[in-house]
């Protein structure tokens, strides 16, 4: 009887093993399924961070001074604006409407375009800060959603970049254009005309 009892526990034993030895594989399993599926939805907001930073640092490149030990270099403001007559001035078509009817009237033919922009926020941001300088801007979006900030919208080429040409040089005889692009968000040597298509 002791021997038949001992036979019946070591079965029921081996197969208590048994699942005890499955479930511990099906854990692992899951918890292995996990580690790989949430191991490779990282945000993808490092890698673009990297890009941004990898640009940043170009542009930094870009907009460094080399000296040498003989001579130091210093940053001055150039004695004058660079301006632009309406006959050398490039233009750009695009159809656009504006964002807000109530500006659907101020947005004439040729208009200077400060920025460029996907988000409406950013182009919002952007005109607030305009609009605190004292300018009538104008939202307006193309076919592609772009947003297109502008300053200045005229009937003649010749006004657009007249106009342009003054507000450049407003900007630029009171601060350096590295201060205007911190303070501002945008670059202020790539403003540009906008032909508007209907």
């Amino acid at each position: 009887m002791y021997k038949t009892e001992y036979i019946k526990f070591a079965k029921y034993s081996k197969i208590n093993d048994k699942e005890y030895l499955m479930k511990k594989l099906i854990l692992i399993g899951v918890v292995a399924s996990f580690v790989i599926a949430f191991g490779s939805c990282k945000p993808k907001q490092s890698a673009y961070k990297s890009i941004y930073e990898a640009a940043k640092d170009r542009e930094m490149d870009d907009n460094t001074i080399s000296t040498t030990d003989d001579e130091v270099a210093s940053v001055s403001k150039p004695a004058t604006s660079p301006s632009y007559s309406s006959s050398t001035e490039s233009v750009r078509k695009e159809k656009v409407e504006p964002v807000y009817e109530s500006d659907a009237n101020n947005l004439k033919l040729y208009s200077v375009v400060v920025a460029a922009m996907a988000m409406k926020p950013g182009a919002e941001s952007l005109k607030q800060r305009f609009t605190n300088d004292g300018y009538n801007v104008i939202l307006a979006r193309n076919e592609q959603g772009m947003y297109r900030v502008i300053v200045a919208s005229y009937e003649s080429k010749e006004q657009a970049v007249a106009k342009k040409n003054e507000i450049l040089n407003n900007y630029l005889s009171s601060s350096d254009i590295a201060t205007l692009k911190s303070r501002y968000g945008i670059p202020f040597n790539d403003w540009w005309i906008l032909q508007r298509e209907y």
